[in-house]
């Protein structure tokens, strides 16, 4: 009798355990006399019965389910195991720890923009954090239809809902279309709150939401950077001063560098000096669309050509980068 008995009972425990999965489902015909319950670390054990909670059991280790379990269950509390008959419920193995989960945008997001009709289209990738925060509602809307739900499941509704969110928030964040990086810790906070209250709507809460980086079309690198290489043009002595001190590391060519420099230099000073002459002829004043700067004698539009932003009297847009005199 007890090896026939020992060949009817069970093991319950989460087989063929993976870190990518939230919840397991055990379903076996019955639980029979003599069967064990195995709750690892990092798991939850939900016992249902007829699609009803009957108990949760959290703590890790081997139970005996007819002495430690049963006593337990809100229904089945007084159950007793018959000799052909076991008792008819299933086990939710739960993971309970924290994922971490990486994002990235399927198709450029056309953000609006100043002067670009059809919008700035924008990429952004990095990862969030997720974990079931509500077992009863992860019960009801997903796990009394699946065997199990994986990782890849809760990061495709996060993607389905991510396009809107990024241009919600760069809307209201984002300061710099350029330069959007510098308000990505804003922009991923008011993301992460969002995710979280629709996420709850299924039990799962999302605890941290991180953008890693924005990209934008090649063309539009390339103009950051020229914008960036003219800013540095700006101050030639410090830009001579780089080119000398990198031509200094090449005997061979450090004196050719250095002469181009300083020949750069004489000839952004004799342009300016045309310029000069130009602006003395047409006598722009400061109430029409040029103002003369006092201090440099330098003709500056009072808003870009190109973009329209305010230009503050510098050489430069700051905006957009391009050469305003």
């Amino acid at each position: 009798m007890g090896l026939f008995g020992g060949q009817l009972s069970n093991v319950v425990e989460w087989e063929e355990y993976r870190d990518d999965v939230i919840f397991w489902k055990w379903n076996n015909s019955e639980i029979k006399r003599g069967s064990k319950l195995i709750i690892r670390q990092g798991q939850d054990a939900i016992f249902m019965y007829n699609g009803k909670v009957e108990g949760i059991f959290t703590e890790e280790g081997s139970f005996d389910i007819e002495s430690d379990i049963i006593p337990f269950l809100s229904t089945l509390k007084g159950f007793k195991f018959g000799f052909n008959s076991g008792m008819r419920a299933e086990v939710l193995f739960i993971n309970t720890k924290e994922f971490t989960i990486n994002w990235g945008t399927k198709n450029a997001i056309n953000i609006p923009a100043h002067g670009l009709p059809g919008g700035m289209p924008i990429r952004a990738f990095g990862n969030f954090n997720s974990k079931v925060n509500d077992q009863a509602v992860l019960i009801e809307k997903i796990a009394g239809i699946k065997k199990q739900f994986t990782v890849d499941e809760i990061k495709e509704r996060v993607i389905a809902a991510l396009n809107q969110l990024l241009m919600k928030w760069i809307m209201k964040c984002g300061k710099d279309m350029f330069h959007l990086q510098s308000d990505a810790y804003e922009i991923a906070r008011g993301i992460c709150e969002d995710l979280d209250m629709e996420m709850c709507k299924i039990g799962i809460g999302i605890t941290g939401f991180f953008i890693e980086s924005f990209s934008y079309p090649e063309e539009i690198q390339k103009l950051a950077e020229k914008a960036a290489s003219q800013s540095m043009v700006t101050d030639t002595a410090k830009y001579t001063q780089i080119a000398m001190a990198d031509g200094m590391q090449n005997e061979n060519k450090g004196t050719n560098m250095a002469l181009d420099m300083a020949g750069l230099q004489m000839g952004m000073m004799m342009g300016q000096q045309m310029v000069n002459q130009m602006q003395s002829q047409t006598g722009h004043n400061s109430s029409g669309k040029v103002e003369l700067n006092t201090d440099t004698n330098k003709a500056v539009p009072n808003f870009c050509p190109n973009c329209g932003a305010k230009t503050n009297g510098t050489n430069f847009c700051s905006n957009c980068g391009t050469k305003l005199i």
